[in-house]
């Protein structure tokens, strides 16, 4: 119907595109795709999307706040999403090495990790991994383990059972969803308006926002560009160990988690906190699992402070937080 493309201009409007969006070539002939928002000059803030997602999972909010603030945002994304080739990790742990090459492409020194929901193991693996370049670890809804002595209690812990499963059908589910999501861009409005209304109570506020709702549209089609292969292999790493001990990591972190998340319970949020030594948890009250969607200028706040704190801190974050207060 002649009304259709308006409609798709309509959803995609309020999306900010990144400033520029490329690859990392990596061993093999494998490679990472990432975007980046933000200041281009600034200190680095590396963002991992959720399960499923690509490199435009952003919140709305934050790439403008990045700006003002002099933070350089590189969203990065997994294996078999978006620009990126397929590949399975043996254990979370195993990201690291990927990651390293990454921020040595792009020659980032040090930097601050932020996961949402399926992004948080990978943030704790890089904030164990990479104790002399992390500056501060964030996690927003995030899974935590599901097999070995630092198991979290909840419903989550039926990942190490189907696994195998998971393991053997990654490219046939990948595939699957790539058929069903690609053609989203033509129904993308009653699609998206249809699953607000069967989602939990608690997130139906943060989807319904225009802004937010663009947002999941757009990276959703982008996260189809190489086939959508990234949910089942991340599903596969959740339901094995991590390759490290919470209890090992000395990176500053903090933990936001909603306490109406009916996705990844709350009790992953305390149990991590719990265990990571230098940690804290900030509680959403009546938060959902997208809870951590709308909490960006206290993500960026939580990482600037941790970044000063650092005794290693680089000057040029001194003067960007000076020049941003003489600005009022």
């Amino acid at each position: 119907m002649a009304h259709e493309p308006a409609r798709e201009d309509e959803v995609l409007v309020e999306v900010l595109e990144p400033n520029l969006e490329s690859v990392v070539p990596l061993p093999g002939g494998r490679a990472l795709g990432y975007a980046e928002f933000g200041d281009p000059d600034g200190d680095a803030v590396l963002w991992f999307h959720g399960t499923p997602g690509a490199r435009k999972q952003i919140p709305p909010d934050v790439p403008e706040l990045a700006r003002r603030r002099g933070w350089r945002i590189v969203a990065v994304e997994r294996p078999g999403t978006g620009y990126s080739t397929p590949y399975t990790y043996g254990r979370a742990l195993d990201w690291v090495d990927d990651l390293r090459r990454v921020v040595d492409h792009l020659t980032i020194d040090r930097f601050a990790v932020v996961g949402l929901s399926g992004g948080g193991p990978f943030v704790l693996a890089a904030a164990y991994g990479l104790p002399d370049r992390v500056t501060a670890a964030a996690v927003l809804g995030g899974i935590g383990p599901t097999r070995g002595p630092e198991t979290a209690p909840g419903m989550t812990r039926f990942l190490p059972l189907i696994e195998p499963l998971l393991a053997a059908a990654r490219i046939p589910i990948g595939e699957l969803l790539t058929h069903l999501i690609r053609p989203i861009r033509a129904v993308a409005d009653p699609g998206f308006d249809l699953y607000t209304r069967v989602a939990p109570a608690s997130d139906r506020a943060v989807m319904r926002e225009p802004a937010m709702k663009a947002m999941f549209i757009n990276d959703l089609v982008t996260a189809c560009e190489g086939g959508l292969r990234a949910p089942a292999t991340d599903l596969v790493v959740f339901g094995r160990e991590w390759g490290f001990s919470l209890r090992d990591i000395t990176v500053p972190t903090r933990f936001w988690h909603g306490d109406a998340d009916g996705i990844v319970p709350l009790s992953h949020g305390e149990f991590m906190a719990a265990l990571v030594p230098d940690a804290t948890l900030v509680v959403t009250p009546g938060g959902g699992h997208f809870a951590g969607f709308v909490v960006g200028p206290d993500v960026l706040g939580f990482v600037d402070e941790a970044w000063t704190d650092r005794a290693h801190r680089p000057a040029k974050r001194t003067r960007t937080r000076r020049a941003a207060a003489s600005k009022g």
